[in-house]
């Protein structure tokens, strides 16, 4: 059986030689034939030069280079269609997942399960973001579809049947946690203990965890569009303290214009409830925009893998041009 690992990078120059030398001594122990597909998402440091390094030094490493930064959605998929194995790992490169897992997933694989996924627990994290992400989870599992389980990610395994029917998705507005979930097959969880990252800092700032929950509703981001939300957000909030403050105030001194406050409210009440919806219309409105555009989800600039899976056959190419092997 071959297994492969997929990992998605992007600046991680501090890291890649550790996690792959870590990576490798773990799956050697195992017995089984495996590969290590590397997506360098448009690394502004020396990440494409150290892959190119560590794939020339090992046979059973391949690599793919975005021509610019696309987001770990894309890179996700880029990994998914160039890999060959029997079972795919998706796992980071900062070596918060542990590669000490990759064994008890295969042993849960071979007992059935197409999915294998590993649940973080949230020790260590703060208190403001658990709650946050309690909240999220309790939210989205209440407006969405599929379920979603908090600490889930995409530290998982996948069978070849699974990462077939995820290939066949071919939506842009591509949200992988539901996905994974959407496809279903026979899945498994097991939790460990969060890792620290060993070197640089998160990509993930507030704002980008943000709009990924909003995508996690919505299925993809539009900032334009979104604005209109954010906007009509704080109209209801100002609207909100402002009824608040006047209500506060007829109440003390009275009120001069009998429906005065009333008429205030219900106007600016109003306004913010049209500006929140006019922006989840126009979120909708903006996702079937970029379907309908059919572009690529990336383009490649660099590798030393051949054609991915799903342009080996007879249907049309979707994921750029490799121009340089």
């Amino acid at each position: 059986m071959l297994i492969s690992i997929v990992v998605p990078c992007f600046n991680e120059e501090e890291i890649i030689g550790r996690f792959h030398d870590h990576v490798t001594a773990e799956l050697s122990v195992l017995g089984q034939e495996f590969e290590l597909v590397y997506v360098d998402d448009g690394s502004q440091d020396r990440t494409l030069p150290l892959l190119e390094e560590i794939a020339e030094a090992d046979p059973r490493t391949r690599y793919v280079s975005f021509s610019r930064n696309f987001g770990k959605e894309a890179a996700m998929l880029a990994g998914l269609q160039h890999a060959e194995g029997d079972a795919v790992v998706i796992m980071d490169a900062d070596l918060q997942h542990p590669p000490e897992l990759v064994r008890r997933m295969l042993t849960l694989h071979e007992e059935g399960f197409d999915q294998v996924i590993a649940r973080r627990t949230r020790t260590g994290d703060r208190v403001t973001r658990t709650i946050t992400a309690r909240a999220y989870y309790w939210l989205i599992n209440r407006l969405v579809d599929v379920e979603l389980v908090d600490g889930v990610g995409d530290f998982r395994l996948l069978s070849r049947r699974t990462v077939d029917a995820i290939l066949e998705l071919t939506e842009y507005n591509r949200f992988s946690k539901g996905l994974f979930a959407w496809v279903g097959f026979r899945t498994t969880t097991f939790s460990y203990e969060n890792a620290l990252r060993e070197q640089g800092r998160s990509k993930w700032s507030f704002g980008k965890l943000l709009n990924y929950g909003l995508d996690g509703l919505l299925s993809f981001n539009n900032k334009p569009l979104r604005a209109a939300v954010y906007l009509g957000l704080v109209l209801l909030t100002v609207a909100m303290a402002y009824t608040a403050w006047i209500v506060g105030v007829a109440m003390v001194n009275g009120v001069d214009t009998p429906g005065y406050v009333t008429l205030l409210v219900a106007v600016t009440a109003l306004a913010g409830v049209q500006m929140l919806m006019l922006g989840v219309v126009g979120e909708y409105v903006g996702r079937i925009y970029y379907e309908v555009k059919r572009r690529p989800h990336f383009l490649v600039k660099a590798t030393n893998a051949g054609l991915p899976r799903e342009q080996e056959g007879d249907r049309p190419a979707r994921t750029g041009e490799l121009v340089r092997r």
